[in-house]
């Protein structure tokens, strides 16, 4: 594993570039040379921290998945805030949606992909444990939940084309987007007050 120390500035620079260029190009179209004399460094310098782009992309995303579930906070208790979270992050980081989204693609059909498992394992637990402590529908699997919930979420931040670029107009329309988002969520997944004295929602099938 590269060392955790924060305090080595090419490390750090090496870092920010990989960012960049793994959100413009994937893992399989970036270069590590470019991130190279993005960070000014060399190439070896950067295998001197990480030893193949494999493991500089999983580094990458796992510090970026630390820093949506700072940003975001899954509270099984208020799943609608939660989504709304989501989607104010990833309206607002555009290039770090696409980052992980890369992962998925490359690496959703060997499962490589650790960082993103190892979160999505964590959650769904969290959810697990709500729903043994009568805060959340039992009837509904944890993942299914913690997947319509994002995906919900993150409906808008797929949709760029469709966001109007010009103010006040694209705060209008992102307000309005996030209302809907949060109602959704709503809908299927009442928070803790809204649970009481409600039949269990079922999915079909």
């Amino acid at each position: 594993m590269p060392p955790a120390s924060r305090t080595d500035s090419s490390r750090d620079r090496i870092v920010e570039a990989a960012t960049a260029e793994f959100a413009r190009h994937g893992i399989a179209g970036a270069r590590i040379d470019r991130i190279a004399k993005s960070a000014r460094t060399s190439k070896e310098r950067v295998y001197a921290y990480f030893r193949s782009k494999e493991e500089l992309y999983g580094f990458v995303v796992a510090r970026e998945l630390d820093a949506v579930a700072e940003a975001t906070h899954l509270d099984p208790a208020d799943l609608p805030g939660y989504a709304g979270r989501v989607h104010d992050y990833f309206v607002a980081n555009p290039d770090n949606l696409r980052l992980m989204r890369w992962g998925q693609l490359e690496f959703g059909a060997t499962g490589s992909d650790a960082a993103t498992r190892a979160t999505v394992t964590g959650k769904v637990e969290k959810l697990r444990r709500a729903q043994h402590e009568g805060l959340l529908d039992p009837a509904w699997d944890p993942l299914d939940i913690l997947i319509f919930v994002n995906q919900i979420a993150m409906a808008w931040a797929e949709q760029p084309g469709l966001i109007p670029t010009e103010n006040p107009a694209r705060d209008q329309f992102l307000a309005a987007r996030r209302a809907a988002v949060v109602a959704a969520v709503e809908r299927l997944f009442p928070p803790v007050d809204g649970q009481k004295n409600r039949p269990s929602r079922r999915p079909i099938g």
